[in-house]
């Protein structure tokens, strides 16, 4: 397909991206029909790659910090965060390390702007992510599905 306008979600969550092999900007999708998700997400292109998000059950527990490679303050975070600077008065945060559960990661507070998709990983650096600033974070629940 050369153009893609709308979609259905049967079940499940689903990260879809701008270009090929899981780059470029990424949309999150869970159950309904998006009848033009292209104007209602802002994408300027078509979907060239997508990745289902796991169901996950059990408990969330990340960990992020104020510099990259785990350096400066430390935060463990076991729920959503609207706003890191109105919580931790943290600016925003460098890297992370994901313990449990799937997590998104939002350029704006209180869950707006571009998001990022993170599953349990150590992420020593978010510098090559074309200069994202995270400022909030949620929790991909099981109720999602």
């Amino acid at each position: 397909m050369s153009r893609c306008h709308s979609c259905r979600v049967h079940s499940g969550c689903w990260m879809m991206y701008d270009q090929p092999n899981y780059m470029g900007n990424q949309y999150f999708f869970r159950r309904g029909e998006y009848a033009d998700y292209m104007s209602m997400f802002g994408m300027n292109n078509c979907i060239r790659s997508c990745r289902m998000i796991p169901m996950y059950r059990g408990s969330y527990r990340m960990r992020i910090y104020e510099k990259e490679n785990f350096m400066g303050q430390m935060y463990e975070m076991m729920d959503d965060c609207d706003s890191i600077m109105d919580r931790y008065r943290m600016s925003h945060c460098q890297s992370c390390h994901i313990m449990d559960g799937h997590w998104l990661f939002y350029e704006q507070p209180h869950y707006r702007g571009r998001m990022w998709y993170f599953r349990p990983g150590e992420y020593r650096s978010f510098s090559n992510m074309g200069g994202m600033r995270f400022m909030s974070m949620r929790r991909i629940m099981d109720s999602w599905y």
